[in-house]
């Protein structure tokens, strides 16, 4: 419940926009911006959304969640990005 909050906060969604302004500036794609995710953004995300919770049971404010939630958000971005077990699961047909 926190971590939605704390989003609509923030004023996004671990995606940079907004649903609502993804919405609206991809009006012909289905979906949400999650179902346009690749595979490499919704890993990040998963990990995050565990991160933010073992914060918020670990009493850390909210400006101090935020800050580390971003600087583990372009760490895993970056290795993320040159995992071959993403590859290996991007070329995966599900």
């Amino acid at each position: 419940m926190e971590f939605h909050n704390i989003k609509n906060e923030a004023g996004s969604n671990g995606f940079i926009l907004s649903s609502s302004r993804w919405i609206k500036k991809n009006p012909k794609l289905a979906g949400n911006v999650r179902d346009c995710a690749d595979v490499t953004q919704l890993v990040c995300l998963a990990n995050l959304e565990n991160l933010n919770a073992e914060y918020i049971r670990a009493g850390l404010p909210q400006k101090e969640r935020l800050l580390n939630l971003n600087q583990s958000a372009i760490s895993q971005m970056k290795s993320l990005a040159d995992s071959p077990g993403i590859r290996k699961l991007e070329n995966k047909k599900f």
